[in-house]
């Protein structure tokens, strides 16, 4: 049978039918071909997913005291190093409870200083008691000698008998003056006193008071969700603002579970940033996996034991680091949509990224903690020496 159009085209001969359907097929099998090759070669080690976003660590900006808020210094977008000041409150309170305090560490340290002179002159009364003993105790032993003689009378030596019990007895007083002078200084310095310690305390807790109505940026990074106002009342522990180190940010891509075989820390991963493009490619390595998915650290975690459980593909979120000259070269910003790729095709446990103990950490406060130390020094070293 003839192919013909039911219009009356111009037949196709078999011959060309049979030549096109091969022509065809044989597409198909290089097509075929080729991508089993692929996969084979390079595409079965590669895991791929575009549900990964940027994350990073948010640092809140909260007060250590109470106040009023007098000047806010920063406002959301500017970029602060750490230590740079962000908001002050109003330090009137504290400088007053400051003062008084550097006046009680004052008085305390003057009162120290009359104890280890008292121990000093009570030293110097034991030995002019001592002598007293001494020429009493002489005194006597001479009239007791020539009592017999009747050179003198033994009104005489029982006089010089009372004289020697009166200064036995000063003696006695001066060395207990002494021990209870002793009780107050001993085994201390000055600085160390008990008394001096205790009103040095006070004065660092005002004078820390005091450094700490200014509210400096405990990390550097950009400034990000700003509440506060002027006038405000602000409480310890309340949320003023955020510091968001752009720096130190990192990929959180959820893979599939079924995605996860042969994934491992220390793997190479490449990311793109739907804010650039695919032209521009960050590279990375894996820093481990998260301890669950996703839905068990939901605010409502999924209940599965009902009759009409039907099983969903979970997704587990794992951590990619990124490297820090490209991320410097092209900022991202918490929150931004990417697509990873990550090569499981080996996995080698050296070349996973060192973790080190401590995960974040700042100095400003040590510094406010020395700055109120140098003012309890400062009181000290003014009224050691005073006259």
């Amino acid at each position: 049978m003839s192919d013909t159009s039911s219009e009356g085209a111009t037949p196709v001969p078999a011959a060309i039918r049979r030549k096109r359907l091969l022509w065809f097929g044989g597409g198909i099998a290089v097509v075929a071909c080729g991508w089993g090759l692929y996969t084979l070669f390079s595409g079965s080690d590669l895991r791929s997913t575009d549900n990964a976003y940027v994350g990073g660590h948010i640092v809140q900006v909260t007060p250590q005291v109470a106040g009023t808020v007098t000047r806010v210094l920063a406002d959301n977008t500017d970029l602060v190093p750490a230590g740079t000041p962000l908001v002050e409150i109003d330090p009137a309170d504290a400088r007053v409870e400051l003062a008084a305090a550097e006046a009680e560490l004052a008085q305390a340290v003057r009162n120290v200083r009359g104890l280890f002179a008292a121990d000093a002159r009570y030293g110097a009364e034991i030995t002019v008691a001592q002598a007293g003993l001494d020429k009493a105790r002489a005194d006597w032993r001479e009239r007791k000698a020539i009592a017999a003689s009747g050179a003198v009378t033994g009104e005489e030596v029982r006089h010089a008998g009372d004289a020697v019990r009166t200064a036995e007895a000063s003696l006695a007083s001066a060395r207990q003056a002494r021990i209870e002078a002793l009780a107050q200084i001993s085994g201390s310095s000055l600085a160390s006193h008990p008394g001096v310690r205790a009103a040095a305390e006070r004065v660092r807790a005002a004078a820390l008071t005091v450094e700490r109505s200014h509210i400096l940026a405990p990390a550097s990074g950009m400034i990000a969700q700003r509440s506060i106002q002027l006038g405000h009342r602000a409480a310890p522990g309340e949320a003023l603002m955020a510091v968001v180190p752009l720096d130190r940010l990192w990929i959180d891509a959820n893979f599939k579970e079924v995605q996860l075989k042969g994934i491992c820390p220390g793997q190479p991963a490449t990311v793109t940033a739907d804010v650039y493009g695919r032209s521009v490619v960050y590279h990375g390595r894996v820093v481990g996996m998260e301890a669950g998915t996703g839905a068990a650290f939901a605010l409502l975690p999924p209940q599965n034991a009902t009759g009409n459980w039907i099983k969903v593909v979970q997704r587990v979120p794992v951590r990619i680091a990124l490297d820090p000259v490209e991320l410097a070269r092209k900022p991202l910003r918490i929150g931004m949509s990417t697509e990873v790729t990550i090569d499981a095709g080996h996995c080698d446990r050296r070349a996973a990224p060192r973790r080190t103990a401590q995960v974040g950490g700042t100095d400003i406060y040590d510094a406010q903690a020395k700055a109120a130390d140098r003012r309890v020094a400062a009181v000290i070293a003014a009224n050691i020496d005073a006259r």
